[in-house]
């Protein structure tokens, strides 16, 4: 095979432009995004019961649920919510199940529920992480918020026309309502209660189908049409009809109001009303292309809709892979053109040109297959592009190092391409197949990271395997055809002459390596301790701690959070002066790092009733957004300007908590996720607020809060005695208490694209008085008589939790915290929590059980699945040259190659000032498969040169002379590959530099050392009689 394709004429350059054609075809339909696809395998179960609190919801929603879900098959966790009116359980599955059967067998499950209150909704199952927020359209007017509403939801339906959009979601509004207010004078006045109203107004507001009429020519359809679409017509209902036909109008006693179902649900941009249209996308869709359509139609709106009508870009989450895929695809030019110059050293122009070819063939080639497999353009596959830069040149230089080397023996252009190509095609063949083998045990790393981390064996196993052809059937061909041509060109010219001054230099290196692996072979003994010794100091250095272990890098975006927590009950005015404290004081800081007339910030919204860590809504809840200037604008981290911003604030004593944080971007999870699992929320409670005060105390460590609090103050009531005697019960006081303080939901209608609900209630002056509800009149049912409540009931006033959640069956009480990487280290402190506290801890809360969540989880999960894939990756390492050498001892000198890479990935990281990560590790795994190519060739020329009758010793030194170029141009071109991106400044870089620093450091040590490791240990075997030569 290897001598028709590299004689035809034809063959090697069909299969290339057919590799280029299939690569450029898949190109636009790769989708683009910031971090691969993390699957959640979540499934979510809402249960909606009016009126219930949460301890109603805890026994009535959520152990009925959990009785029922406890059979369900790769179950990894359960979590219910029980809120007020509310049951959340979330179901989690394990990675190995099958995710269509596990939502087949909970929704089958919750079907036969039958023990749920009467007065609780339908059970909404649905799939949890299906869709990605893109961007969100800030809409801005000075209007009326119905109109801003109605305005939004017409934006909306002509944005979904664009079939590039799928998903458009208004926020800052709840539901629309016509609001009937009513003063509880008027109740008195006219004998009538709130929910005698509202049925009144239900018999006047129908709209229904009433039947057919057939006639023999035709049908009709009767339709009874009477519903009440505005005030005005509202207004004109008949409440009451006096005997002299004197008629009173629901206007005449009431307020009604065009407003919204919760005050508190509204949002501003830059300190003016707003409406938010987010913008999302599903796992398919190319979040690029999105953006790309969404940033067109507001250009097209605004020609259209008059100046007054503001857009606005914000919560951009999407243009952030712009940078990134930039970043990346400057660093591959950089390594490439670097690659390339390596390659020119060595081996001339035309020579270089046709071995660096090989890269972009093997990349389109692979995007082909890439595409195929469903994988997108990421941070994580550009990065294992970067790392292929260098592992695809392996072969190539291999082969085009042993084509030169026949051609310096005399033989045609012809001959040596083929002779060069056969006599190392083993060795190549075996190089590719230990590196599949390592890089296959990578498939299978477990957890959220490992779904990250996972794509970069996929991306290498794909680009390496689409190399071997090329290094087998297409470069040959080029590399003859170039020589060819070579013999003019290289006998005249500056380059020739150049040339020449290199090889002799070259040569110099090489006798002087020559001269040191003689005598490290006299001193091997000395020299392998040394190794060994330098070995256990750089494992010293982790288990130390002088070197620290993170999951997983900070990758800083650019959206900022204050999230605001006020205690419950909070009225929506003090949680406003709250807001505006900290928007003041988020001013203060922008002018602080802003230079250059260039403001750090470009927008802010707050988002009211919103908080992504309080797991309930009201007014006593905001969040403040805050769009930063690009990473690569800016020129200062996010944690400076966070701790100024908490700084320029002060303290809010009132505050339950209020939290400065970048949302979440990697997928390691929280820095702090410690959960108390126990039955007694009291001492949950108190074991929680004693683990909070002692996180307190670790620097760097902030945002600490828990998710247990007190609920709302509330008023119980109970039926006084003799008060059924009177024709009052419970059902009655209830049911007008319900109607007049939450209001009677009295239709639900639509009028134009949105949806509206007309609710009857009591107006805001009647109830914004506790002695208003004590003398809140209760109109008897039969008699029209008007009783103050507190003459019926007893009033007692309590407070409950607003929330409690369970996991796995257990009542759970969770902790979360951020910790500042730059003054302190997640496994450190959590490490010494469970040192120095977690036995007194459990000690003072005996029935509580403690345990980690979030990066100490994640981390682990992932740890222990690549030390899996490692083991099982060497052991493969292990068989394959086993069977290769005939030996057990050999493939040991090859594998020797690891640990000393291990050397440099750790001084590396130190030099650096790097925390290790997972990509660290994953670099270090990869190098596994990657130095073991050099040993590979150096332990195959040593036996040959044992075979052709030199001593071990003459061997290792003769071995080390041959392969000394093949081994530094391999490394080279892989370090050339990488290090532009270790050098890169961009705050987006974070998580690729200690990856790139492993790949660097550890080919550098292990190219230094090999070349003198290998035949010294070589040299050992022999002393005790397991190296020995089979004669071919």
């Amino acid at each position: 095979m290897i001598r028709f394709f590299t004689i035809h004429p034809t063959a090697s350059n069909l299969i290339m432009g057919l590799f280029i054609l299939a690569g450029l075809l898949m190109l636009p339909q790769i989708k683009r995004e910031t971090f691969p696809e993390v699957n959640s395998f979540e499934v979510e179960i809402k249960v909606p019961y009016p009126g219930a609190s949460p301890s109603d919801v805890e026994q009535a929603i959520c152990k009925p649920l959990e009785d029922a879900l406890d059979g369900i098959s790769y179950t990894e966790e359960k979590r219910c919510e029980a809120r007020n009116s509310l049951g959340l359980m979330t179901i989690k599955m394990l990675e190995d199940g099958d995710f269509g059967v596990f939502q087949d067998d909970i929704k089958s499950a919750v079907d036969a529920i039958d023990s749920f209150p009467d007065k609780a909704e339908a059970a909404v199952i649905r799939e949890l992480g299906k869709t990605q927020a893109v961007i969100t359209v800030a809409l801005v007017a000075d209007m009326p918020r119905p109109e801003l509403k109605n305005l939004a939801e017409e934006i909306k339906q002509r944005m979904l026309r664009d079939t590039i959009i799928p998903l458009v979601t208004i926020e800052g509004f709840s539901t629309r309502q016509f609001q009937v207010q009513i003063s509880q004078h008027n109740l008195r006045r006219y004998g009538l209660s709130l929910q005698d109203i509202a049925n009144l107004v239900t018999k006047q507001n129908i709209d229904l189908p009433a039947g057919d009429i057939s006639t023999e020519d035709r049908d009709y359809q009767i339709r009874f049409s009477d519903e009440k679409r505005s005030v005005a017509e509202l207004e004109q209902l008949i409440v009451i009809e006096g005997e002299q036909r004197n008629e009173v109008r629901l206007g005449d006693i009431a307020t009604i109001v065009d407003s919204f179902d919760n005050k508190e649900d509204k949002v501003t941009f830059n300190d003016k009303p707003a409406a938010f249209l987010k913008i999302s996308k599903n796992t398919r869709d190319d979040s690029l292309k999105v953006l790309a359509a969404v940033e067109q139609f507001i250009a097209d709106e605004e020609k259209r809709l008059p100046e007054q009508i503001e857009f606005h870009l914000t919560q951009d989450y999407t243009s952030i892979i712009n940078d990134r895929i930039s970043m990346l695809s400057t660093n591959a030019w950089q390594g490439l053109l670097l690659v390339f110059a390596v390659m020119w050293l060595f081996f001339g122009t035309r020579y270089a040109f046709w071995v660096v070819m090989g890269l972009p063939v093997s990349f389109l080639a692979s995007a082909f297959v890439l595409g195929n497999m469903g994988l997108s353009i990421n941070m994580l596959s550009m990065v294992a592009l970067l790392l292929a830069l260098g592992i695809l040149m392996d072969d190539a230089i291999v082969i085009s190092e042993s084509i030169g080397s026949q051609i310096r023996h005399g033989k045609k252009p012809l001959e040596a391409a083929i002779e060069g190509t056969k006599v190392v095609a083993k060795g190549v063949f075996s190089s590719f197949l230990t590196t599949l083998c390592i890089f296959s045990g990578l498939l299978f790393l477990k957890g959220d990271i490992g779904q990250v981390l996972v794509v970069v064996p996929i991306v290498l196993i794909a680009v390496i395997s689409v190399s071997l052809l090329e290094a087998f059937f297409i470069l040959p061909h080029h590399l003859h055809h170039s020589l060819s041509h070579a013999g003019k060109a290289n006998s005249q010219g500056r380059e020739a002459r150049f040339r020449a001054r290199f090889d002799q230099g070259f040569d110099k290196v090489r006798l002087t390596i020559d001269r040191w692996v003689a005598v490290l072979i006299n001193y091997r003994y000395a020299f392998l301790g040394s190794v060994l010794a330098v070995l256990i100091i750089s494992v010293s250095l982790l288990v130390a701690g002088v070197i620290k272990f993170s999951p997983f890098p900070n990758v800083e975006g650019n959206l900022l959070q204050a999230r605001i927590l006020m205690p419950t009950g909070t009225s929506l005015a003090r949680t406003e002066e709250v807001v505006e404290r900290y928007t003041t004081s988020l001013k203060a800081t922008s002018e602080t790092f802003s230079s250059e007339g260039k403001s750090a910030i470009e927008a802010v919204t707050v988002m009211f009733n919103t908080h992504a860590d309080a797991f309930e809504t009201g007014p006593h809840l905001a969040t403040i957004n805050v769009d930063m200037l690009t990473a690569e604008e800016r020129d200062f981290s996010l944690n400076e300007f966070m701790d100024n911003w908490r700084e320029q604030a002060g303290n809010t004593p009132e505050a339950w908590s209020i939290t400065i944080k970048e949302p979440s971007i990697g997928p390691s999870g929280r820095a702090i996720f410690i959960r108390l699992q126990g039955e007694d929320l009291d001492e949950l409670s108190q074991a929680s607020h004693e683990l909070q005060n002692w996180l307190s105390g670790y620097p760097g460590v902030n945002n600490l809060m828990d998710d247990l609090r007190p609920g709302k103050p509330e008023f119980t009531l109970h039926l006084k005695p003799g008060a059924f005697t009177l024709g009052i019960d419970a059902q009655t006081i209830a049911s007008q208490l319900r109607a007049a303080y939450q209001g009677a939901k009295v239709i639900e209608s639509s009028i134009g694209l949105e949806t509206y609900e007309v609710s009857v209630m009591l107006d805001d002056e009647s109830k914004d008085e506790l002695s208003d509800f004590d003398t809140f009149p209760i109109i008897h049912p039969a008699t029209g008589a008007v009783i103050p409540l507190s003459h019926v009931a007893d009033i007692t006033p309590t407070r409950s939790f607003s929330r409690i959640h369970r996991v796995d069956n257990q009542r759970t009480v969770t902790v979360y915290g951020d910790i500042d990487n730059q003054k302190n280290n997640t496994g450190e402190v959590i490490a010494d929590l469970k040192k120095n506290k977690l036995a007194e801890l459990e000690a003072q809360f005996p029935n509580t059980q403690i345990n980690f969540q979030g990066e100490v989880k994640e981390g682990a999960e992932t740890q222990s699945s690549m030390k899996t894939a490692l083991i099982l990756g060497l052991a493969g390492v292990f068989i394959l040259l086993s069977f290769q050498f005939r030996s057990y001892a050999e493939p040991l000198v090859v594998m020797l190659n690891i640990p000393l890479a291990f050397i440099g990935v750790v001084w590396g990281h130190w030099l650096m000032g790097l925390d290790i990560t997972m990509p660290s590790l994953l670099g270090f795994v990869s190098l596994s498969g990657i130095v073991v190519n050099d040993s590979i060739l150096l332990v195959e020329f040593i036996k040959r040169r044992v075979n052709e009758g030199f001593s071990v010793h003459e061997a290792g030194s003769k071995a080390s002379h041959d392969r000394f170029r093949a081994v530094l141009l391999t490394s080279l071109t892989t370090i050339a590959g990488m290090t532009p991106l270790l050098f890169e400044t961009s705050l987006q870089a974070q998580i690729l530099i200690p990856l790139a620093t492993s790949i660097v450091f550890g080919i550098a040590s292990s190219t230094l050392l090999v070349l003198f490791v290998v035949p010294c240990f070589y040299s050992v075997l022999e002393d005790f009689g397991l190296a020995k030569a089979e004669k071919p």
